[in-house]
Parts: C-alpha cells; sequence; structure tokens
C-alpha cells in the first residue's frame, strides 16, 4: 500500500509529522462542524431574543447528544477499516462500507421517527423554559427530521478517517458551513425566521456535505473496491462493527444524556441561567476541539498500527498526543478562565447572559486541563478497540459524579453556575484515573511484551 493523502498507512516512520498532518485537518473539520450550532446561536443571539438563545442552546444540546451517539456509533467502521488496512485485508474495505450503509439507514430512520414524534415530550424532559418552549419544540422537531442526512454525513467521515484521510471531510464541512452561515443570515436576519429558520440552515448545510462527500469519494484512489452489490448486510463484518462502535455509542448517549440532565438542572433556574449556560456550552464546543481533534486521530492511527501489531507505536503515540493537547488545554483554560466574557459576548448581546455564560466558563477552564488526559486516552482505547471500557469509565463519570454532583451544588445557596460547572472536572478528573489504571493493569500484565495480550 502506497502512502498517499487518500490512504494514508501510520505503521511505518516517524510518528509525531504524519499525526499533526492527520489531526490538523480533523481538528479544521472539527471548528467549521462546531461552528454549525455556534453560528446558529451567534445569528439568533444577535437577531433574535432570549428565548430564541435558549430554545437554540437547548435544542442543540440535544441534537448534539442525539449526532454525537450516531458517530461514536461509526466509530465502529473508522475502527475496523483502520485495522484492515494495518492488517494488510484492505480488499474487505467495500464490504464494511456496503453493510455500513445499511445499518446506518436502519437507525436513520429509527432516530428521525423517534426526534420528530416526541419533540414535545424531550422539551417538557428538558424543562424548557415557558417562553422557550415552542420555540425548542420547533428546533428539535426539524432537526430530527434531518437525521437521516446528519448521520449519514457523520458515517461518511468516519470512512474517510478510517482510511486515513482526513482532508476530504475538511473540504465538505467548509463548504457546507459557508452554506449553513448565508442560511442563519438569510432566514433569520432578513426573514426573521429566528429558531426555525436555525434549524432549517443546519440542516440544509449538512445535506449539502453529504453530496459534496459521495461526490467526492468516487474520485478517490482507495486500495479496496466498492460498488452497489457490497451493499448488503455481511453478517461478520456488522457484528465487528456494533462490537466496536455500540460501547462507544452508548456511553456517549447516556453522557450526553448527563449533561442534558444538567441541563433541565440550570432551565429550572430560570431563562437568564439557561441561555448562559447554552452560550457556555457553545463556547466549550470550541474550547475542547484540540483535545477532540487528537481523540479522533488516534482511534484511526491506533487502530493501524494495533492491526500490524506495532504495539509500541501506539504507545508513543499516545504519550505524543496527551502531550501537544496538554500545550493547548493550558493556553485555552488560562484564557477561558480570565476573560470568558470576551468569548460568551460573541453569542450574545445580553449582559446578563454573558455573566451568567462566563461564571459556567470557569469551571470549564479546569476541565481544558483534564480533557488534554482524558480525550487521549479515550482515542487510544477505541483504537484497540476496547470500546466496553471507554463506555464504563463514560457511566462512572457521568452518572456516579456529574449528575449527582450538579444536582447537589444547584440546591446550595446563593445559586452559582460556577459551582454547578465544577461537577464537569471532577467527573474528567475521576475517568482520567481509571484510565490510567486501566493502562497500568495492562502493562503489567503484558511484562515488558508489547500490547500483545490485547491482541
Amino acid at each position: 500500500m502506497t502512502d498517499r493523502p487518500e490512504n494514508r498507512n501510520f505503521t511505518t516512520g516517524p510518528i509525531l509529522a504524519p499525526l499533526l498532518r492527520f489531526a490538523f485537518p480533523v481538528l479544521l473539520a472539527l471548528v467549521l462542524q462546531a461552528m454549525y450550532g455556534a453560528v446558529d446561536l451567534l445569528v439568533v443571539g444577535q437577531f433574535g431574543t432570549s428565548a430564541d438563545v435558549s430554545a437554540v442552546s437547548t435544542g442543540s444540546q440535544l441534537m448534539t447528544t442525539v449526532t454525537g451517539m450516531i458517530a461514536s456509533f461509526s466509530m465502529g467502521t473508522t475502527i475496523l477499516l483502520g485495522q484492515q488496512i494495518g492488517q494488510g485485508r484492505g480488499q474487505e474495505g467495500g464490504k464494511t462500507i456496503g453493510t455500513s450503509i445499511l445499518l446506518f439507514f436502519l437507525v436513520g430512520c429509527a432516530v428521525t421517527l423517534g426526534v420528530v414524534l416526541g419533540a414535545e415530550v424531550l422539551a417538557n424532559t428538558l424543562h424548557a423554559p415557558a417562553a422557550a418552549f415552542e420555540k425548542t419544540v420547533n428546533y428539535i422537531r426539524i432537526c430530527g427530521g434531518g437525521a437521516l442526512i446528519i448521520i449519514f454525513y457523520n458515517l461518511i467521515g468516519s470512512v474517510f478517517r478510517g482510511i486515513g484521510d482526513s482532508r476530504t471531510p475538511l473540504i465538505t464541512v467548509a463548504i457546507a458551513c459557508v452554506v449553513n452561515i448565508v442560511g442563519d443570515l438569510l432566514l433569520c436576519a432578513i426573514f426573521k425566521m429566528g429558531t426555525e429558520g436555525a434549524a432549517i440552515a443546519t440542516v440544509a448545510a449538512q445535506a449539502v456535505s453529504v453530496v459534496m462527500s459521495l461526490l467526492m469519494i468516487r474520485k478517490k484512489s482507495l486500495s479496496f473496491t466498492f460498488s452497489r452489490k457490497d451493499i448488503r448486510f455481511h453478517r461478520k463484518l456488522m457484528r465487528q462493527i456494533i462490537v466496536f462502535g455500540f460501547p462507544v455509542a452508548l456511553q456517549d448517549l447516556l453522557v450526553g444524556i448527563s449533561f442534558l440532565v444538567i441541563n433541565a438542572i440550570v432551565n429550572g433556574l430560570g431563562l437568564i441561567p439557561s441561555a448562559g449556560v447554552g452560550v457556555a456550552e457553545k463556547v466549550c464546543m470550541f474550547i475542547m476541539l484540540v483535545p477532540s481533534a487528537f481523540m479522533q486521530s488516534l482511534s484511526a492511527v491506533v487502530a493501524q498500527n494495533f492491526g500490524a501489531q506495532k504495539y509500541d507505536r501506539a504507545y508513543k503515540t499516545l504519550r505524543i498526543a496527551i502531550t501537544l493537547s496538554l500545550i493547548a488545554g493550558v493556553i485555552m483554560g488560562v484564557f477561558s478562565f480570565f476573560r470568558g466574557d470576551l468569548l460568551a459576548g460573541i453569542f450574545s448581546k445580553d449582559p446578563p447572559v454573558i455573566e451568567a455564560a462566563a461564571d459556567y466558563l470557569k469551571a470549564y477552564a479546569i476541565d481544558c486541563l483534564l480533557t488534554a488526559f482524558l480525550f487521549c486516552f479515550v482515542g487510544f482505547y477505541n483504537g484497540i478497540g476496547r470500546t466496553k471500557f471507554v463506555m464504563l469509565q463514560g457511566l462512572c463519570g457521568a452518572f456516579l459524579v456529574r449528575v449527582p454532583a450538579s444536582f447537589l451544588l444547584s440546591k446550595m445557596q446563593p445559586v452559582s453556575l460556577f459551582r454547578i460547572g465544577l461537577a464537569t472536572p471532577c467527573s474528567t478528573l475521576v475517568q482520567i484515573l481509571l484510565c490510567g489504571g486501566f493502562l497500568l493493569c495492562i502493562r503489567k500484565r503484558l511484562k515488558g511484551s508489547g500490547f500483545q495480550e490485547i491482541a
């Protein structure tokens, strides 16, 4: 196999430079992807009301949970493709993609029906403020109607990353981001459609991304062939995709639910805290992008090295990624803690909302340092196929620490969004300890033989 951008091999040569070349387009793609929801909130915050801001923040938090779950499930495709390439079985890639298409089509239909039909129940469960309830329902329903598009957008991205191509998703998401910005300005600023306009623009932008991805993948030079006859269920491959992807998806879903519980707790405090935390969450999407990029990149890079039984390279890649991620975390953490008001001011013109968001961001500033470790650990364990452990550590952090801590801290008087936000870094710290302990246990069992025993 040649080391082409479309089909990069990470099992030989230096580690740092190829990792950075692969991770940088992933980071840029994540930045642009984060701009979907951020642009929605930015435009609505400038041309809408506090009710619009609350509706978009609550509705987008739900949709982030749903799409995060799907993106994590698609990680099964990334891991399987990466290991097949590392093992020299790239010819099976066409069947893997075909199986994934059918599997995710069924998942997409189920998600669409569930979200569209249950929009009011979901908004009520999230304690959407009364002034923003109808707008929240509309946002959820519109985005839910485009769930199938969103799902295939994430599946196509996972395929590209699995074959070592992080540039093509960047190009398609850049085009889609432009479409989203134009759509938001047109529908929200000019036609004054508010929350509904933001939702329509988001779905339309991802539809453009899917179309562009399909057109571009046909021109790629791959190490395997893919045709319509591959689009069927291959039982063995489907089982492997589910084994790799389902634990990560379940973990992300339940962790996302834990954040929705926190969102519901904050919504119960009133419209300003609800809007403030919504703004803070959008800012957090950006300040967490570097560790997120390394997490996704590690999954693909480590999967190839694990498939090729080059376990020492996989471990060295983890250490390099943590170091780079930590440097970025320190910079973002300091800025978020001391000048969170500047970041929040990008998304809202309402001083009370900005103040509330800045207070909440101080807690996330602490989490910036911790996620440098956690996200890289998660990417590493996903890459070696230890997705069940990823699920367990995530659930422990979410439901044994984050949710109960948020609830208890919300009862302390006077109410402080900073204190409520501290539940997140507390949870992250517990998860880091679990991940580090698990790695030590693995290395102790291996007794200097690399990662052979976890193959």
